[in-house]
């Protein structure tokens, strides 16, 4: 799989369903089965900061069961929260405070989505494989949480 090939279609894809359409819940659920379809991943999905609680609530996704809820600066996308920059995880294992909810992840990256400069979301996904996400991963999902952030 030519992995920019297919960033280019998704790009493309996920900005003609944005158009004319700003339901939050609808986006992101369109978004997630286009990402999870075309690179076949393990899970694809958005949390929502709630500052109330102080903690990621779990919001549209693909895949198996996931975990509700994630502490502010725990696990990945906690700490994807806390730092408001992207995480790339070749082994979940070697993670320091990971938080798998699924055994089967091995590898994840995490991308956060700002509004006015502040972290509102989070694009999580895993993989199966080790090593699944690379640098071009992180700037292709940048710019998609940068598309996405209108509808915060």
């Amino acid at each position: 799989m030519n992995k920019k090939k297919e960033y280019d279609s998704v790009q493309k894809m996920i900005t003609s369903l944005l158009e004319g359409e700003n339901n939050l819940i609808a986006n992101l659920a369109n978004t997630t089965a286009v990402i999870f379809e075309r690179f076949e991943l393990l899970w694809v999905g958005f949390y929502f900061v709630s500052e109330a609680e102080n903690q990621l609530v779990l919001g549209p996704f693909q895949g198996p069961l996931a975990c509700t809820r994630i502490n502010y600066g725990k696990g990945v996308c906690g700490t994807a929260w806390k730092d408001g920059e992207g995480i790339i995880v070749p082994d979940v294992d070697s993670f320091p405070g990971h938080i798998a909810c699924s055994a089967l992840s091995k590898s994840e990256i995490v991308i956060p989505i700002k509004k006015d400069g502040k972290v509102v979301a989070i694009l999580d996904i895993d993989s199966e494989k080790n090593d699944e996400f690379n640098q071009d991963d992180l700037v292709e999902l940048t710019k998609i949480c940068k598309k996405l952030s209108f509808l915060f």
